[in-house]
């Protein structure tokens, strides 16, 4: 199952923005899909998962301000990014865990 991502853009410091991951195929043979970033000159990191029945995982500098959640019905997982920081620039992806590929990413700017 191929996903990709949608919903990027240039936000002041303190906007939101929500990011949409759509899949093409049997998306419901996904038990989980992660959302990941990679800003200029770092590391791709992952930033969220959520899994087939909704349980969700988050690190600590996205929690509090995004939200993740999943609509298997519209084949679509979704990032809320809320109280957005310049450090939050970069490209972002998502992903089923483990799976080999990745789908196009969407650029997040956020301007102080």
């Amino acid at each position: 199952v191929q996903l990709q991502a949608f919903g990027g853009g240039l936000v002041q410091a303190g906007g939101s923005l929500r990011l949409s991951c759509v899949g093409s195929g049997n998306f419901d043979s996904i038990n989980a899909i992660g959302w990941y970033r990679q800003a200029q000159g770092n590391l791709r990191e992952l930033l969220a998962s959520i899994t087939r029945g909704g349980a969700t995982t988050l690190v600590d500098s996205i929690k509090g301000r995004f939200t993740i959640s999943r609509d298997n019905a519209k084949n679509a997982v979704y990032l809320q990014m809320n109280s957005l920081k310049p450090e939050d620039t970069a490209v972002y992806y998502c992903k089923p865990l483990g799976a080999p590929s990745w789908g196009q990413g969407t650029l997040v700017t956020v301007s102080s």
